[in-house]
């Protein structure tokens, strides 16, 4: 593997420094013959899709040909660490591939019975809901998924999938293993009674309160609010409206204050992360749409450190320090004052390749 020297400022920081790529690994201790790449640039951490789904598709499983497919676009688009977010695929080939993005399994999504999209979930009822999260969190890589709320078909609109004292026990379980659990959430009742239970994270939340807000914000429950998926609810509202006339107007009204909630919790200091949501309605490497999203509720600065640092961080993963693996982007501007410039890094670098 060649040995590679490069001259740059390196997110967040303000001043250029020098740093070497020698067996695929960031070194700031000079390397005899490298090579210079580039002089004057910024540099970054691979970028981090931390709601993705690979290995997924409208029908649930999709062949290793297609989940390969998709890898690739996040790659393409700058993504170098996937947090997986619910796959019914065994995508554990993905992670034994140096040429694929990074990949954090979480396993399949854990739902109740006629309760979420077919074909994508263990759907089972509360009494099995423990177990089957305790299988889970052996099987991943350290994350659980629940659908926290999805329609009863029962009261017409959204519903929590499991009792809250049941979802508490199975959280309590899922810590014992090692695993942290996140939860889909759209509904208020759901996303309330999910973080009092002890979630670590939530996907989506809509519904946040205040009140919710300012127990994440104290617990530093992390939040992925999967902005350009939530673009999609009035289609998703006009889909059930005929069957679930409440569901299409509660869907409304959770799309209209969307960004407001959000930028709720951004203020109030939880911890959120960019996601896509890709892999069913959201199109794989769309990763930059989500941080153009997040920069228009938080800043430049917030929806980078979003997407890379901070999220590397709390997904323990490598930053650009020393001894780290080299997946890196750089980059001809500084994108806390230009974000167009990702979508035009000069050079892609994972596991100290050059793509």
């Amino acid at each position: 593997m060649e040995q590679l020297h490069v001259r740059a400022t390196i997110l967040p920081g303000d001043r250029p420094v020098d740093f070497w790529i020698a067996d695929g690994r960031v070194t700031f201790t000079p390397v005899e013959g490298a090579r210079t790449l580039v002089d004057g640039v910024w540099a970054m951490p691979g970028l981090v899709d931390a709601h993705c789904h690979i290995g997924l598709g409208v029908e649930g499983e999709v062949d290793r040909a297609t989940a390969q497919e998709q890898a690739r676009a996040d790659l393409a688009a700058g993504v170098m660490l996937v947090r997986d977010a619910g796959s019914p695929s065994d995508t554990r080939f993905v992670q034994e591939d140096p040429g694929m993005p990074r990949l954090i399994r979480a396993g399949r999504h854990i739902a109740r019975t006629r309760r979420y999209i077919r074909y994508l979930a263990h759907e089972i009822e509360p009494e099995q809901l423990v177990e089957q999260v305790r299988h889970e969190a052996r099987d991943g890589d350290g994350w659980v998924k629940l659908i926290g709320d999805w329609i009863d078909r029962g009261v017409g609109d959204l519903a929590p999938s499991f009792p809250a004292d049941v979802v508490a026990r199975a959280i309590a379980v899922a810590h014992d293993e090692g695993a942290r659990v996140t939860a889909h959430c759209f509904g208020e009742q759901s996303v309330a009674e999910i973080v009092r239970a002890g979630v670590d994270c939530i996907e989506h939340g809509t519904g946040l309160d205040e009140e919710t807000i300012a127990l994440m914000a104290e617990r530093e429950v992390a939040l992925v609010p999967t902005l350009i998926n939530l673009d999609n609810f009035p289609d998703y509202a006009a889909q059930g409206e005929a069957k679930f006339p409440d569901y299409a107007d509660h869907m409304r009204a959770l799309h209209e204050r969307r960004h407001l909630t959000i930028q709720k919790a951004i203020e109030a200091g939880v911890p959120v992360y960019a996601g896509t949501d890709a892999g069913t309605v959201v199109a794989h490497g769309r990763i930059v749409d989500e941080i153009d999203a997040l920069a228009d509720l938080g800043g430049a600065e917030f929806a980078l450190g979003a997407a890379a640092w901070r999220a590397r961080d709390w997904l323990r993963a490598d930053n650009l320090t020393e001894g780290a693996s080299a997946d890196l982007l750089l980059l001809d501007a500084d994108p806390r004052n230009d974000l167009s410039t990702l979508r035009r890094p000069t050079h892609r670098i994972l596991r100290g390749r050059v793509l």
